[in-house]
Formats: C-alpha cells, sequence, structure tokens
C-alpha cells in the first residue's frame, strides 16, 4: 500500500505535504548546524591554544639569555590573561599550549597563522573546509601529547578521529598498547601504515591482535573459572568486548548450534566483520592451546563456508582465544594462508614498556639490525 501523504495548507497560501518527510528533514538539518558549531568552536579554541603556544615560544627563546626568563614570560601571561577573562588560563594550560604548539608545529601554514592569529580574519576556515588541522577535542590532544612516539601518536589520533572516541575510550586504547599489538601482528610496511592510515581492515590477519585484552572484565588471574564464565562475561560486557576485537563486529550469537551428519555442534562466539564481510567464530579455552582446538575449529569455519556463507561474501576467519598459545603448533597444524588464528588473551592491562621494547626489537630484526 502507498503511504498517503498528508496535506496541510498554511495560512500564507503555501502548502506544506507530507509531514513525516518535513519533521525528518528539518530535525537533520538542526543536528547538521550543531555539528557545525560544535566543530567551529572546538577548532577555534584549539587554534587558539596553538597561536598562544607559538608566541611562548617566541618569547622564551627571545629572551633566553636571562635567567629563568621561560618561566616567568608563562606566569606575567597567566596572570594578564586572567585579570582580562576571570579565570581558564593557568599557567598549566598555559604550558599545555606551549607544548601543543612544539608539538604539532607542522600542522598550521604561516599564511593559516597570520590570517587567524594575527589578522584576527574569518577567512582562516575556508582554509580547513576539505582538511581541518585539528579533528579532536583539546581532552584529546591533552592526552594524545603524553605520547612520545610521533607514529603511535598519529595512530591514536587517526583512530579517535574515525572511531570518535570518547577521551574515556582513548584511554583505555591507550593503556591498553593497541598500537603495540596491533604493530606486532604486522609486517614492516603495514606498522608504518598505522601511522600514517590507522588500523585499516583489508584483510583478515587486519583483525587480530597480540594478544587480545580483556581486563574489563575483571576477572582474577588466580582465580579458577570455566569456559562458561569467561564466556558469560564477555557477553555482558559485549561492548567493551567489541571495542577491544576492533572495527566493523557485529554480533549474532552465543553457543551456535549446526548440526552435522546427526552431531549437534556449538560455536562459542559468531560475530561477522562487515568491513571484511565475512562471518567470524570465537572459541574460548581457559587451557594451553591443543591441535585438537585448532582441528575443531577448522571444521567450525569449513562448515560456515560451505553452509552458511553467501557466495559474494569472503571465507570465514575463526579466531581461537586461549590462555597460552603456541606459534609453532599453528603452524604445523594448520595449512599456509589458513583463515584461523590463535590470539593469547589476558586479564589485566599488559606492560606497555615491555611491548614498545618488543616492538622495538621486532623492526630492528625487520630492517637487518638497523633500528629505524
Amino acid at each position: 500500500m502507498n503511504k498517503q501523504k498528508e496535506i496541510v495548507p498554511v495560512n500564507n497560501g503555501i502548502i506544506i505535504s507530507d509531514m513525516d518527510d518535513l519533521c525528518r528533514n528539518s530535525i537533520e538539518l538542526i543536528q547538521y548546524a550543531r555539528g557545525i558549531v560544535a566543530r567551529q568552536v572546538n577548532l577555534v579554541q584549539l587554534m587558539t591554544f596553538y597561536s598562544l603556544g607559538r608566541w611562548i615560544v617566541e618569547e622564551q627563546q627571545h629572551g633566553q639569555a636571562r635567567a629563568k626568563y621561560g618561566q616567568q614570560v608563562i606566569t606575567k601571561l597567566s596572570q594578564a590573561l586572567n585579570e582580562q577573562f576571570g579565570k581558564g588560563f593557568s599557567e598549566d594550560t598555559l604550558k599545555n599550549a606551549r607544548k601543543f604548539y612544539l608539538t604539532y608545529q607542522s600542522r598550521i601554514s604561516e599564511t593559516a597563522f597570520s590570517l587567524f592569529a594575527c589578522q584576527k580574519s574569518e577567512t582562516v576556515f575556508s582554509l580547513f573546509e576539505q582538511n581541518a588541522p585539528f579533528t579532536l577535542p583539546w581532552s584529546h590532544y591533552l592526552q594524545l601529547m603524553r605520547i612520545k612516539d610521533e607514529n603511535e601518536r598519529n595512530f591514536y589520533e587517526i583512530e579517535a578521529t574515525q572511531g570518535a572516541w570518547s577521551i574515556r575510550v582513548l584511554q583505555r586504547q591507550y593503556n591498553s598498547s593497541l598500537y603495540e599489538r596491533l604493530a606486532l601482528s604486522r609486517n614492516k610496511e603495514e606498522v608504518m601504515r598505522l601511522a600514517s592510515e590507522g588500523n585499516v581492515v583489508i584483510k583478515p590477519s587486519d583483525i587480530v591482535k597480540q594478544p587480545t585484552v580483556l581486563e574489563f572484565l575483571g576477572l582474577e588471574e588466580s582465580a579458577g573459572y570455566s569456559e562458561t564464565e569467561l564466556e558469560s562475561s564477555l557477553i555482558d560486557k559485549l561492548q567493551k568486548f567489541l571495542l577491544e576485537l576492533g572495527k566493523g563486529y557485529l554480533f549474532e550469537a552465543r553457543q551456535k548450534r549446526f548440526t552435522f551428519d546427526e552431531d549437534n555442534y556449538y560455536v562459542d562466539l559468531v560475530f561477522y566483520n562487515r568491513l571484511l564481510r565475512c562471518y567470524v567464530l570465537i572459541d574460548l579455552k581457559i587451557d594451553k592451546l591443543t591441535h585438537q582446538d585448532l582441528g575443531q575449529m577448522q571444521m567450525y569455519v569449513n562448515y560456515y563456508d560451505r553452509y552458511q556463507k553467501l557466495p559474494d561474501e569472503n571465507p570465514t576467519i575463526g579466531i581461537l582465544l586461549c590462555k597460552e598459545k603456541n606459534d609453532a603448533l599453528v603452524e604445523i597444524t594448520l595449512p599456509e594462508n589458513s583463515n584461523i588464528f590463535a590470539s593469547q588473551y589476558e586479564l589485566y592491562l599488559p606492560d606497555k614498556k615491555e611491548l614498545q621494547k618488543k616492538l622495538k626489537e621486532w623492526i630492528a630484526e625487520e630492517t637487518g639490525g638497523e633500528d629505524k
């Protein structure tokens, strides 16, 4: 049945048809307008801090021969700004503005800086219509500026922008060493892409992390727990688990049953990844990984490939989340180019310094001993 439009005469003679479209379009317009205002306000704030930081650096360098001149610049500027505006420009804030400029000084051209800070011209924003220099709130950049490695810092900025991460999500992903865990699962060229493009999901191995971190479950390492309890905890905290899994995941079922040759089999967790356009099957193992576990997952994957996936979908991926994985066992048990992966899980946040050390050693090996 065709939808009938509601015809509403208006006093000035204009007729509005289809009130549903009117309401929907009006809501979308207001949301769009508010989004523009929010982005514009954020960009103005960041450009202001950037400009203040630049002026502080230039003034400090100008008087660098005088003792403690650098700190005096910040102290006197903070007093002057707070006298004028009441609050909001503490010495710590101005130190962060200085750090912001030093961290991102290559982002803003001389032309853009001059238009904004010196000429006070609104035409500067026309320069940023296609490519805004800053895409996150100030709170996010305060977190990002703590990251010394430029490649790692760029990665988190890209991922936070694309994923619209809150500051808490950004802090969690950084504390869980997402960058290092993804980098250790890739070759040298792909590691370089993380810094320029973020985590681009193209092939099955792009969704695997080493290790998978499940600290949000609140399970104790020393406490005994079953695979069923681990599974239940993951389902109870599904939103956080999806965040840890990465991009493109849709949850389908837990303990998904299928019958083959009159026997019933159960897959612990079934997901679909819309970026890879394939099923992702996850089996949970609280003990050391065995070849029987790998064989079972191979059977699950084969079944989904032959009886569940559509002709235009990609081959099924199997992931074994295990307490202790064995790379040599995986390599000897599974055929080459298999879509089955083992990922060791941890119930606590990993040691970031240890992962950074491993990544540095791995890159050195990849470059023939030359640490780049």
